[in-house]
């Protein structure tokens, strides 16, 4: 049986296999369909291909570093074929696929068994950090969990208000400050609460201002240092929350948050609304970050745990006949 073959197989069944297929018919339109594009009924396997492979890669958000080596991998793996069949292209990109998101082990999710769990969620303004803390918040809810809500973004006029509102909405507990406060003295009010109050799991929003990078990431390394005296081994996650749409920049993003905190995951957000879901492969290849959710619509309940297979199969897969 072929690595294509056995991915269908793995996901034929899975429950948010409709919910994949449709959020990312985008990428696929970008990647899949372009993949057999070049291939057409047969395609000599030359110089030529190899180019327009490449080309496909980054046109769907991969990037220039990580297609040239997925391009090389391909080479490497396809040299026995004079020709080259659609399903030989995409079993061999698959599985290329498939080593370089698995090339090291992934760490669970952390969580505190001792007292509340603290998740940081980090990204830039616009990114849909509030609408995902609302997101996690549902999730954790359904799986029986007792969650809190802390506003740490007391600059952005409405963050705390909105962040509010979501509480009010899911009937969560919530922690805020006033306007200007500063941010760690807030996350230090959530974390008191949480221990005192049996909370599971503290989510804690931040702002995302990059106007003062030096500042910014000051305050989030601040943050970082008065959560872990409050709750032991707290933060046990910090999530970069992205928005798909940014495509390459998303990485400069992630480098930048990662300096000031150190990143556990990517909660990537619009997946629906892109064609460029490569970026999943880029981040995982070049900051050795896995995603950890991915939202895919609008409602709070649309927040998926990352399911790489999924994922794979829904880029590269022909959708038609899925």
């Amino acid at each position: 049986m072929s690595f294509f073959s056995d991915l269908k197989n793995k996901i034929s069944g899975k429950k948010d296999q409709n919910q994949y297929l449709d959020g990312f018919s985008k990428t696929n339109n970008s990647l899949g369909k372009k993949l057999r594009i070049i291939t057409g009924g047969n395609a000599k396997n030359d110089e030529e291909f190899l180019e327009k492979l490449m080309v496909t890669l980054i046109e769907a958000d991969i990037g220039y570093k990580t297609a040239e080596k997925i391009t090389s991998a391909f080479n490497k793996e396809s040299r026995d074929f004079v020709f080259l069949r659609q399903d030989d292209v995409i079993d061999i990109l698959s599985e290329i696929f498939y080593k370089f998101y698995h090339k090291d082990d992934i760490e669970e999710i952390k969580y505190n068994n001792n007292g509340p769990t603290v998740i940081l969620l980090v990204g830039v303004n616009g990114s849909g950090k509030t609408s995902s803390c609302a997101k996690l918040a549902k999730k954790y809810q359904d799986e029986g969990k007792k969650v809190c809500l802390v506003a740490g973004d007391t600059f952005r006029a409405g963050a705390t208000e909105q962040l509010k509102k979501w509480a009010e909405k899911l009937g969560t507990a919530f922690v805020c400050g006033k306007d200007g406060q500063d941010p760690s003295s807030v996350l230090v009010d959530g974390c008191r609460y949480a221990k005192e109050n049996d909370i599971d799991i503290l989510l804690c929003d931040t702002a995302g201002r990059l106007q003062n990078k030096v500042n910014l990431m000051s305050e989030l390394s601040k943050m970082h240092k008065v959560i872990s005296r409050e709750i032991e081994g707290a933060p046990h996650n910090v999530w970069l929350v992205l928005d798909a749409n940014t495509g390459q920049n998303g990485i400069s993003q992630a480098m930048l948050f990662d300096s000031a905190t150190q990143l556990d995951g990517i909660i990537l957000t619009k997946m629906d609304g892109t064609s460029k879901g490569g970026i999943v492969i880029a981040i995982r290849d070049l900051l050795d970050l896995p995603v950890r959710y991915i939202t895919l619509g609008e409602s709070v309940e649309a927040i998926n745990e990352f399911d790489f297979d999924m994922y794979l199969y829904s880029v590269i897969g022909d959708l038609n006949n899925a």
